[in-house]
């Protein structure tokens, strides 16, 4: 199936998910996360789940890195919706994020880190395929990102539903994910 297909499948398959039946998938996809060793890392990307889109709770997620990694720089998006690329912002507990007209939410402020410095990126997705290969939301915005890190970047995603077989329209710019984590598996590309 092609990405503008699934794209409608997997959002109808989210959305019918309940709120208790999500923060359950959260709490699988946490301990499925667990039993991934994550090597020592300087600097992760992460992103603010959008409640509307029922995305999994990537605080939960990137609480726990931060937790088995005590010196982390966390940095989030902030995204520039003309060029449709993002710049990496470093978070501290003390950073406002702020609601776009997209409704995402992003650091109000903070310094730029430099995207070839990062180590781990948390990559939002609708679905995924057996290859690593993601569907998004469609704008390029993370395949632009994930194209400018180095080629030591583990690229993570999570989903509430198990791998596809094959997106039948990826292109030379999909960047694949390295590893993606399910509430029952964590797979490896």
């Amino acid at each position: 199936m092609t990405k503008k297909e699934l794209r409608k499948i997997y959002r109808e398959k989210r959305n019918a998910l309940t709120a208790a039946e999500r923060s359950r998938l959260d709490d699988l996809l946490l301990i499925q996360l667990q039993t991934v060793h994550i090597p020592f890392i300087n600097i992760l990307f992460s992103y603010w789940p959008i409640e509307a889109n029922h995305e999994p709770d990537t605080h939960l997620f990137t609480d726990y890195i931060e937790f088995r990694n005590p010196e982390l720089i966390i940095a989030y998006p902030k995204s520039n919706f003309i060029t449709n690329e993002m710049t990496a912002i470093a978070v501290n507990e003390e950073t406002e994020f702020i609601k776009n007209n997209n409704g995402i939410y992003e650091p109000s402020d903070g310094s730029t880190v430099n995207v070839e410095e990062i180590d781990m990126v948390l990559v939002p997705l609708l679905t995924v395929d057996k290859k690593g290969y993601r569907v998004g939301y469609g704008k390029g915005f993370y395949d632009k990102f994930l194209a400018g890190c180095k080629r030591e970047c583990i690229k993570i995603g999570f989903t509430y539903f198990e791998p596809i077989e094959e997106i039948s329209d990826t292109d030379e710019f999909d960047v694949p994910l390295d590893l993606c984590i399910t509430p029952q598996n964590v797979y490896v590309f």
